[in-house]
């Protein structure tokens, strides 16, 4: 029987031949008998490159129905991250395919890259970072840029999921009133966490600082719409790290410039990445990061673990955890190729 073989994202490796996320490790894996390779580099995989895996990691190429090699033996993709928007979800139930992302990994240091953008925000960090660069004649100009106490203050977050709720419980310290808006949710998650349910309007509408904690699906490509935007009050800051296509970016740019909203901070763009003449970053209201705000040697560390047991599981035979497309656990395909 040959081996069980794991294609590894090409972006793991540099052009010179480093670790791109040094401590993303999975190498113990080939102690248990198990093949590691690296898949070739591609914004979408083509079928004859998945060919011949028994399992894939990925980050951030796609894979769509064209993507899934006639062999049949491919029976899991691993995503590092908890966002899957690059990967069809029916595509991968259809050829017996589970799809598992990594929350584990990503709950804290997401939260806690909103919590760096919120009081970057309401302390204004970056115009104060550049008057003290200014010298003597600059440092006047502090007196200018007051922050926004947030003892009091409302964060509202459109979804409240897993790191949605891991913000909230960091916020507890900081004494703000906090809502939410997910349909979705079970009510007991916000009652656990002290959280108001609110209408999606309510959001805009009361909230000190709105956030987007929800994944890019049908129902949230731009939640986040120019409607919505000019809800929010003009001293309010706007935050995602969620996905980029969840705010009508341009609706954003015109809030901004016309002073409608005070300042925004995003980690993710749409699209992404931003062509260098992108407007909205131009704007010094704005604080930005090339979505990869979270990134941490923990993040990446906890990715690899979450990641080698999902594979692990597989070669033994048994369904691993944190799958997105449940429904493949009951499909025979799936089973067959779990008691290979």
């Amino acid at each position: 029987m040959p081996k069980f073989r794991v294609g590894l994202s090409a972006a793991f490796t540099r052009a010179d031949g480093k670790p791109t996320f040094p401590s993303y490790d999975i190498g113990a894996l080939t102690a248990e008998g198990i093949e590691l390779a690296t898949l070739a580099s591609a914004a979408t995989l083509t079928a004859d490159q998945v060919a011949g895996f028994d399992a894939i990691v990925l980050l951030g190429e796609r894979m769509d129905a064209a993507s899934f090699p006639g062999d049949g033996r491919l029976a899991l993709i691993a995503r590092m991250g908890v966002g899957y928007d690059t990967i069809d979800t029916e595509a991968c139930t259809a050829h017996d395919v589970a799809l598992t992302i990594t929350p584990d990994a990503v709950r804290r240091p997401m939260a806690s890259a909103q919590l760096c953008f919120i009081l970057a925000l309401t302390h204004n960090l970056l115009p104060k970072d550049r008057i003290a660069r200014t010298g003597s004649l600059g440092w006047p100009a502090r007196l200018d840029h007051h922050g926004m106490g947030l003892i009091g203050r409302t964060v509202g977050s459109v979804g409240i999921g897993n790191i949605g709720a891991e913000m909230f419980r960091l916020l507890k310290a900081f004494d703000v009133r906090m809502i939410a808006h997910d349909p979705y949710a079970d009510p007991a998650i916000f009652t656990g966490l002290g959280v108001e349910s609110v209408s999606l309007e309510a959001v805009f509408e009361q909230s000190d600082v709105v956030t987007f904690n929800c994944p890019l699906t049908e129902q949230t490509h731009r939640i986040g719409s120019a409607a919505m935007i000019a809800r929010m009050k003009p001293a309010a800051y706007l935050v995602n790290t969620s996905r980029g296509p969840v705010i009508d970016q341009k609706a954003l740019y015109d809030a901004l410039v016309e002073n409608r909203i005070a300042g925004a901070a995003i980690d993710v763009f749409d699209p992404e990445p931003p062509s260098a003449d992108e407007p909205i970053l131009r704007l010094d209201s704005v604080i930005t990061a090339p979505h990869a705000l979270g990134w941490s040697d923990q993040m990446f560390a906890t990715m690899a673990s979450v990641n080698a047991d999902a594979i692990r599981a597989v070669a033994a035979g048994r369904a691993p955890d944190n799958v997105v497309n449940v429904a493949v656990l009951d499909r025979s395909g799936f089973k067959v190729k779990l008691s290979r």
